[in-house]
């Protein structure tokens, strides 16, 4: 076994900092849903595509306010003069013009044997696990998703390049103990468009799939879940907009007027609050498009020192496409 293949199938040092180590967590957590599954492990799987952090439970229920605090280390502005139920219902319409404009993009169709590849911008906290948040330098990581619909070993493959990346260059398979079948950890277009395109089907379904951890809703379980799927996945038009339309319904739901994604772009914000958890995403869409520019990532943590809202994670979506083989990058697959 090669250096890069042992460090990204090895399922051990959990003591190492998740929140240093975000790209190394990502790439290990086909093996941890495995180990969990059979009571050795008590880390679960979060989002690949949002949380560049690890996630932190309230530590009572005196902090259930936290998450409202909206000071940032972005300078964000307070959202303020809004009530609960406006600030639904502008996420509501937001995620609708979302949905709309989902169902109106050109379908592509992936074959089993080829891979869905993104490329994104990341920050991610690099101080220490029990300190403040530190974001490191902006890096690239680029990521190959197998569509096979079997089960498979490898659902993956990853690169990053960039100061503060995990063994930046290095092409390493994203592995499994056990076999895997398509469905949320192995989310293959097939499996993608087999989903319910009724709304209220899919959050039925998402609300089965979904597996909260320790002090999260199910509501936020959820909305991690969708962010999850629409950030690294290509699937039909019509599932797009379900999923949109989907998160609207979410209690807790709200849409932020400006936001900057991990590449300095500005949009339209969708996040959900829930004040008994003690991290917040946030999906951020072009202004004019409405496309998926990329996600930022908030945690509150006194424990820590992290008294008000601080920003721990920013990723910028740069490139999406289908490709013939893992490693390979779209310009390489044109020239051809």
């Amino acid at each position: 076994m090669s250096e890069t293949e042992d460090l990204l199938t090895t399922p051990a040092e959990w003591d190492l900092p998740p929140e240093r180590h975000r790209h190394f967590k990502d790439v290990l957590m086909q093996q941890i849903d495995h180990d969990t599954d059979h009571g050795t492990a008590a880390t679960p799987r979060r989002s690949r595509f949002l949380r560049p952090a690890v996630l932190v439970p309230l530590a009572s229920a005196a902090l259930a306010g936290a998450l409202l605090v909206t000071l940032s280390v972005d300078g964000r502005a307070p959202v303020t003069g809004t009530t609960p139920s406006a600030t639904a219902a502008g996420a509501s319409g937001t995620l609708n013009r979302i949905a709309t404009a989902a169902m109106a993009s050109d379908a592509i169709r992936v074959r089993d044997d080829q891979f869905v590849y993104v490329r994104t911008l990341e920050r991610s906290n690099t101080g220490s696990f029990s300190g403040p948040v530190r974001l490191g330098a902006l890096h690239t990581e680029e990521r190959w998703t197998s569509q096979d619909p079997e089960p498979v070993r490898v659902t993956g493959w990853l690169r990053s390049s960039g100061k503060d990346a995990i063994m930046p260059g290095r092409l390493g398979p994203i592995e499994s103990t056990d076999p895997v079948p398509e469905g949320v950890l192995h989310p293959t277009y097939r499996w993608l468009a087999s989903l319910p395109t009724d709304p209220d089907a899919l959050l039925a379904r998402l609300y089965k799939e979904a597996r909260p951890v320790e002090g999260e809703s199910r509501d936020q379980a959820v909305f991690s879940l969708i962010g999850d799927l629409i950030g690294g996945a290509v699937m039909p038009p019509a599932n797009a907009a379900a999923f949109y339309r989907a998160a609207a319904k979410l209690p807790g739901v709200r849409d932020i007027p400006d936001a900057v994604d991990a590449a300095g772009r500005h949009g339209i914000a969708i996040t959900l609050d829930d004040t008994g958890f003690a991290t917040r995403d946030e999906w951020i869409f072009d202004k004019q498009t409405l496309a998926l520019l990329g996600s930022r990532f908030y945690i509150t943590d006194p424990d820590r020192g992290i008294t008000t809202e601080a920003l721990a994670g920013t990723t910028a979506v740069m490139e999406t496409a289908v490709v013939d083989k893992q490693g390979e990058v779209p310009a390489r697959a044109a020239a051809r």
